[in-house]
Order: C-alpha cells, then sequence, then structure tokens
C-alpha cells in the first residue's frame, strides 16, 4: 500500500475552521506501510497545549514507526477556541475511520493504538479512558465502530488537571473556570479501569513544563487496577524532546518502545 495522503474526517458534515491553527482539521494523514499480511496502526497526537500541533511530533514519529512496520496515521485534531469535546470526538472519530477502513488499508483491526505527546498524551489518554463501542444504530458505519485503542503510548503526556496539571492545556481545553466534575472527568487517572488498554510512559524528572507525577498517577493507576504498562523516567531533560535522537538520556525511548510493542503484537 503507497501512501495515502491526508483525509477528512467528518465528510459530508460543517466544520469550520477557526484560526490558522485549524485549517486542514480535523483530518488524518496516513502513512501506511507494506508488508506481508496485516499490518498494526498508531494513530499519533502531537502535543501543543491544546493550542496548536507540534510538527516535530508528528510525521517523525510517524516515520519510526513505519520503521517497525507499523503503518501510522498523524491526527490533526482540532485546537483552541475549539474546547472538550471537539478534540476527543475528533480522536474517537480517527481510532474508528481506521478500524472501518482496516480491511482495505491492510490493518488488523484488532491492533490499532495511539501515541501522544504533552497535551496529544492527554488527547491519547482520555481516548483511552473514555471510549466506547460505537453506535449500532447509527446509519454512519464509521459510527458504529469501537472507539477504544488497543494500546497506549504516552510521552510526558499531560494526565491530570487537578495539582499537578499543565495550566494551558487545561485552560484551552476546558475555559478558564470550568466544572469542577469536568475538572475531575478529564485528569485520567481517576478514569482508569480494568479495561483500559495497556500502556507505556516516558517522561523526565525535571520536566519543568508538564511535571513527572502525572505519568506516575497514570502508573499508579494502572498499577491498582492490574492494567499492563511499562514506565520509563529519566533523570533530566527539557520538555517537548519528541523522539530524543540528540537527548543524552532519553534517547532510547524509541528502542525500549519498540520492544514494548512488540511484546504487544504491534511491531
Amino acid at each position: 500500500m503507497s501512501r495515502i495522503n491526508t483525509i477528512e474526517l467528518w465528510l459530508g458534515a460543517s466544520k469550520d475552521s477557526i484560526g490558522e491553527d485549524n485549517q486542514g482539521c480535523p483530518s488524518l494523514t496516513l502513512y501506511p506501510v507494506t508488508r506481508e499480511g496485516l499490518s498494526s496502526a498508531v494513530i499519533v497526537c502531537p502535543g501543543g497545549g491544546y493550542s496548536r500541533r507540534a510538527a516535530h511530533e508528528g510525521e517523525p514519529i510517524a516515520k519510526w514507526l513505519n520503521g517497525l512496520g507499523i503503518s501510522a496515521f498523524v491526527l490533526n485534531y482540532r485546537v483552541a477556541p475549539y474546547e472538550y469535546p471537539v478534540p476527543l470526538q475528533d480522536t474517537q472519530r480517527a481510532i474508528r475511520t481506521v478500524r472501518q477502513n482496516a480491511e482495505e488499508w491492510h490493518i488488523d483491526p484488532n491492533r490499532i493504538g495511539i501515541l501522544g505527546f504533552s497535551a496529544g498524551g492527554h488527547l491519547a489518554s482520555t481516548a483511552g479512558t473514555h471510549y466506547d463501542a460505537g453506535d449500532q444504530e447509527s446509519v454512519d458505519p464509521i459510527e458504529r465502530q469501537s472507539s477504544r485503542p488497543d494500546v497506549m503510548v504516552l510521552c510526558y503526556p499531560v494526565i491530570t488537571f487537578g495539582e499537578y496539571g499543565h495550566v494551558g492545556s487545561k485552560h484551552n481545553l476546558l475555559g478558564e473556570t470550568p466544572d469542577v466534575k469536568l475538572v475531575s472527568l478529564l485528569s485520567n487517572d481517576k478514569q482508569v479501569t480494568s479495561d483500559t488498554p495497556p500502556t507505556f510512559l516516558w517522561h523526565t524528572a525535571d520536566d519543568a513544563a508538564v511535571p513527572v507525577e502525572n505519568s506516575l498517577l497514570f502508573a499508579g493507576a494502572l498499577s491498582r487496577h492490574k492494567v499492563p504498562f511499562d514506565l520509563h523516567v529519566f533523570e533530566s531533560g527539557r520538555h517537548g524532546i519528541g523522539i530524543a535522537s540528540d537527548h543524552a538520556e532519553a534517547y532510547i525511548w524509541p528502542e525500549l518502545c519498540a520492544k514494548w510493542l512488540k511484546k504487544q503484537h504491534f511491531a
């Protein structure tokens, strides 16, 4: 299967773009692989505080996944001034779209994962804790598909909107004065269940923008619910280092993640 360009997620629907950062959204940019048999797939959610999408956390990650034999899909989700639940709706639609087109794209519908950085990690973890089996009464076959990812990869993710939360992401997603119940609902460490997908997490201990406690809280919740997870905390490193190929410590995260994905039968 050769590379397919960007496709719209909501064909036939009225989705007005507001501002430069929302041009071309919501959509998926496809990076398929050619291999014998069915490939797994991973949807990539770049970070950017729910105000933009960081390019270095998109295509380079998709190409790395391709190198593992995984078809990748970069999600161009809507950001501020769009607020919750719009980004989550875009993400759920992306998962359903890949699952609906799995046969055409030579993808195993039971091996569709999600990967996110920073606020994109919050979006990915939201998809992995707020999902449904699809609306079987819908006239749209895409909407009849499950929105549950089969695995999650969370890279220096925003997880909580509580004490250790990222203020910018919270405000952009929930507004300046969100309801306390909504803050709790979108603090995803509180939403983990025994059905939450297996998860790979990595963070740096001195991340000054998104404290490492975000990953620790999520890992703790996974542990309590006996969900398989792999957590790696590196001693130092600035926020937003992406693939980290030139980083003294975190450069090894792609190798560690590749081994974990292989264990999950994704690579």
